[in-house]
């Protein structure tokens, strides 16, 4: 279990989405160094029914924010975009994520796409691959995030860090779901 050491923020980014739900998180020192902690993408089939769909996006981030106790949660703002279908599902997404947030007691900030790229590269227009590259070469990483999606909520995570005037210090000590979440990890392991 990945612990972050004292005066670093640990940040859960998610960007939203029905189908693919990218989740990063990171944890960011004062002096705005970061490192990944964990990234991956909660995935829906289009074919399930959308209360299925969203029931299994919350499930898949209540288990990142349980198993890794953020001290914040940063979500891409919702944006008008021209096809009606894809931003109701990601409004939808974005509402989980917000909604868990609330429930368990957290900050929860959003950004637009264009605030993030312009944090991350410099551009705010910047493309898909300038962010992929921008994230793997500030958080150290061999090869780009994959899929996008993952890159993305890893972007929004460095965005919120970085937009944040100080980075609170974090206990070195265990929450109760962390602990639980490492007995249940030591349970599947014998």
């Amino acid at each position: 279990m990945t612990i972050a050491t004292s005066g670093t923020l640990r940040v859960f980014g998610v960007d939203p989405g029905l189908t693919r739900c990218g989740v990063g998180v990171v944890d960011v020192a004062r002096d705005r160094s970061a490192s990944l902690v964990y990234v991956d993408v909660v995935r829906t089939s289009p074919s399930d029914p959308i209360e299925k769909r969203l029931a299994l996006i919350a499930e898949g981030l209540r288990t990142v924010v349980d198993r890794f106790a953020p001290d914040v949660v940063a979500v891409e703002r919702v944006f008008s975009q021209h096809n009606r279908q894809s931003v109701m599902g990601t409004a939808q997404a974005s509402g989980i994520a917000l909604l868990i947030a609330g429930e368990r007691g957290l900050r929860a900030e959003t950004h637009t796409p264009t605030e993030v790229k312009a944090a991350i590269t410099g551009y705010g227009a910047a493309d898909k691959r300038q962010v992929q590259t921008m994230v793997a070469r500030v958080l150290r990483l061999d090869a780009l995030p994959q899929p996008a999606d993952a890159a993305d909520a890893l972007a929004l995570a460095l965005c919120h860090a970085w937009r944040t005037s100080t980075s609170a210090p974090r206990a070195t000590a265990l929450t109760p779901a962390q602990r639980a979440w490492a007995e249940a990890e030591r349970g599947t392991r014998r």
